[in-house]
């Protein structure tokens, strides 16, 4: 049985008071961490790969629970994934959202886990998800205590795969995030939340705590989310595609993202697939033009489930079928046999 580690807990009642807490720590070092659902940090507490000392908790902080309409949406990093997805508005405007947060594990997690801490879920790694004993065996990786990216040995940087499932949904969604700090607050296009590197894929700082989630509102946007996974549940992504388009008259597209992930460190936004769109119908042309585009960036690595070279080639399959589901096709039948996905009125 693995066991928990020593530490302390705090329990501030507001963001400042913890980032305060989080900067007193010593984050930087990552003496103090911000605990929220647990369904990430404590496993990884467990097998040693992260050893605070300090947990600061954010349980405690009835705004970052805040679920708030407007003209847009405020959502509060602290929202469990299960709030989310028994939100009318989030299923019925933001759909892309409410698909990636229904995908994610399974209910028992989901009533735990947190947006904030989706979003700022740790890169993951064949190599690194292992007890301390596994990985100690073998040599550390670059990602704790070692220098060698076991997945490619040449690489001066680690290749953990980001694993998220709500950061592309809300990157093809244009959101934006807000981080509160011991000196004030920023607000940030999501986006600039990741950097392409297994071990710092946040620029977070490490005693900024991420309080809110904003959406502007989008009428005329339609949004989906496309998960592939071995499971039908409990999974983490092996590929996952986010896709939102605002249609003008006549079904022409005005606008589009493309976002895909679990094919690099960080979500990839695939810009170069979304202008192809633009002006144009969804023809089943148009879109085997955009999903090859969108292929093309995917540089998946020998890290997770599947065989990395099928991983590759699929990309281009399932920004097919993200698109064809915008396009108003029924796919209900290829997501339940192909991408494992029941969406359902019942889901939890």
């Amino acid at each position: 049985m693995m066991r928990l580690p020593d530490f302390r807990y705090l329990a501030p009642r507001s963001a400042r008071e913890a980032a305060l807490m989080l900067a007193a720590e010593g984050a930087s070092e990552g003496a103090a961490l911000p605990l929220s659902g647990g369904t990430d940090l404590l496993p990884n507490m467990k097998r040693r790969q992260q050893t605070p000392a300090v947990l600061v908790g954010l349980r405690g902080i009835a705004d970052l629970r805040t679920l708030e309409n407007g003209r847009g949406l405020r959502l509060g990093a602290g929202l469990t994934l299960t709030s989310l997805v028994r939100s009318p508005r989030v299923r019925a405007e933001w759909r892309g959202l409410w698909e990636a947060a229904a995908q994610v594990a399974t209910p028992h997690l989901r009533a735990m886990g947190t947006l904030g801490g989706n979003l700022c879920l740790d890169t993951r790694c064949n190599y690194y998800d292992q007890s301390h004993e596994w990985r100690k065996a073998i040599s550390f990786c670059m990602k704790k205590d070692g220098v060698t990216c076991w997945v490619a040995p040449a690489s001066r940087r680690c290749l953990a795969v980001s694993s998220t499932d709500t950061a592309p949904a809300l990157l093809a969604l244009g959101a934006r995030v807000r981080l509160v700090g011991p000196g004030g607050e920023r607000v940030l296009p999501l986006e600039a939340l990741y950097a392409n590197d297994g071990i710092r894929y946040l620029t977070k700082r490490a005693d900024e705590v991420l309080t809110d989630v904003l959406l502007d509102p989008h009428p005329d946007w339609r949004s989906t989310y496309w998960k592939l996974r071995r499971r039908g549940s409990f999974d983490f992504p092996v590929l996952s595609v986010a896709a939102a388009v605002r249609l003008g008259p006549g079904s022409v597209v005005e606008e589009a993202r493309l976002v895909l992930g679990s094919v690099a460190s960080r979500p990839l936004p695939v810009p170069e697939a979304g202008a192809l769109l633009v002006g144009r119908e969804l023809s089943d042309a148009v879109i085997d033009e955009a999903a090859q585009a969108a292929a093309g960036p995917a540089k998946p690595m020998d890290n997770t489930d599947f065989t990395l070279h099928w991983r590759k080639r699929v990309v281009r399959e399932v920004v097919g079928w993200a698109l064809r589901d915008l396009r108003g096709d029924d796919m209900r039948d290829l997501r339940r046999r192909v991408a494992r996905h029941v969406l359902d009125e019942g889901i939890a």
